[in-house]
């Protein structure tokens, strides 16, 4: 058993599926469908076993440049990082990255909860950044008594109105898509190619039975689209994918209303956690945190080689 780089290519695409489905944390990014969407294509170090099997792969999402090959993260993907088995003798992602650093000339990826890089190598610049997660084992009395005080009153609030807001399953994304360009469009730098993968990335999805839709809107006749969330079910862990709210549904607390409906769906599943995806928004942050999820940190490292015609600088 030992440590391959493969460029795509060479991978075995069934192995590799077997493998992240075998593998922690659970991460449906690192999944081939996952990844053709978003990235297309892309090379990994994997570990192999005797039988040819896959025992532990890191993904590595390329794009190539005019200066060579740059490493990068694909939008809709928080994390990649190293997966490993049961199985695997390799633990080490810096042992995974040994591989690869003569291979591309810079690039930034996002690591996942289960792998720490301290690196002494000078082209890895490390940073930490946290995503919030909450446990939905409890029921829900218990874990509406670890909301804030604010959240709580927004939710009585709204049960005060002569027509409470409803929380729905969503029968369509593109209302969604045009709330979200709306709201936050320019600040996202999303492109039109991107929106065009996130709808092949739900409908994917919703073919394999994990995406859940759900929309907050005015009582009718008016039925305003007053926000709108994507959360995306991997066996024990329900990502909160995408979202979005209009001014309006920000000040009649739509977001809360939805998180809490999805918090109260899923209340009281065994080892089932809620993963809000985090944000280095300090406001956004303490959204999540409203709702007692607690923080959990995962490295992101940039690659700085320089390109070759300027290795013989000091």
């Amino acid at each position: 058993m030992s440590l391959h780089y493969l460029p795509f290519s060479s991978l075995n695409l069934a192995a590799w599926d077997n493998c992240v489905a075998a593998a922690q944390p659970e991460l449906p990014y690192a999944y081939a469908w996952w990844l053709r969407i978003v990235a297309g294509r892309w090379d990994a170090v994997v570990e192999l076993g005797p039988a040819g099997e896959y025992r532990s792969v890191l993904p590595l999402p390329y794009k190539r440049r005019p200066w060579g090959r740059e490493l990068f993260q694909p939008a809709f993907t928080q994390q990649l990082g190293l997966l490993t088995t049961s199985t695997s003798q390799y633990k080490d992602v810096a042992e995974y990255l040994l591989l690869i650093s003569s291979r591309y000339t810079k690039g930034y990826q996002q690591l996942n909860v289960d792998n720490s890089l301290f690196s002494t190598n000078s082209a890895y610049k490390t940073r930490q950044r946290v995503t919030y997660h909450l446990s939905l084992a409890p029921d829900f009395p218990t874990l509406l008594q670890a909301y804030d005080s604010s959240s709580q009153r927004r939710l009585r609030q709204n049960l005060a109105r002569p027509v409470p807001l409803v929380v729905q399953e969503a029968t369509t994304l593109e209302p969604f898509i045009t709330l979200f360009k709306q709201t936050k469009g320019e600040a996202a730098s999303l492109s039109a190619r991107h929106y065009a993968r996130l709808r092949r990335l739900v409908a994917a999805a919703q073919q394999r039975g994990q995406a859940l839709l759900y929309e907050v809107r005015t009582p009718a006749p008016d039925a305003e689209l007053l926000a709108a969330a994507l959360f995306i079910r991997e066996r024990n862990t329900l990502i909160y994918l995408f979202a979005a709210a209009s001014p309006r549904g920000r000040q009649l607390s739509a977001p809360t209303l939805l998180l809490s409906h999805v918090i109260a769906q899923h209340a009281g599943t065994p080892n089932l956690i809620l993963d809000f995806e985090g944000s280095v928004i300090p406001s956004i942050a303490r959204f999540f945190a409203n709702f007692g999820a607690q923080p959990v940190p995962y490295t992101t490292f940039t690659l700085t080689l320089r390109p070759w015609y300027l290795q013989w600088m000091r």
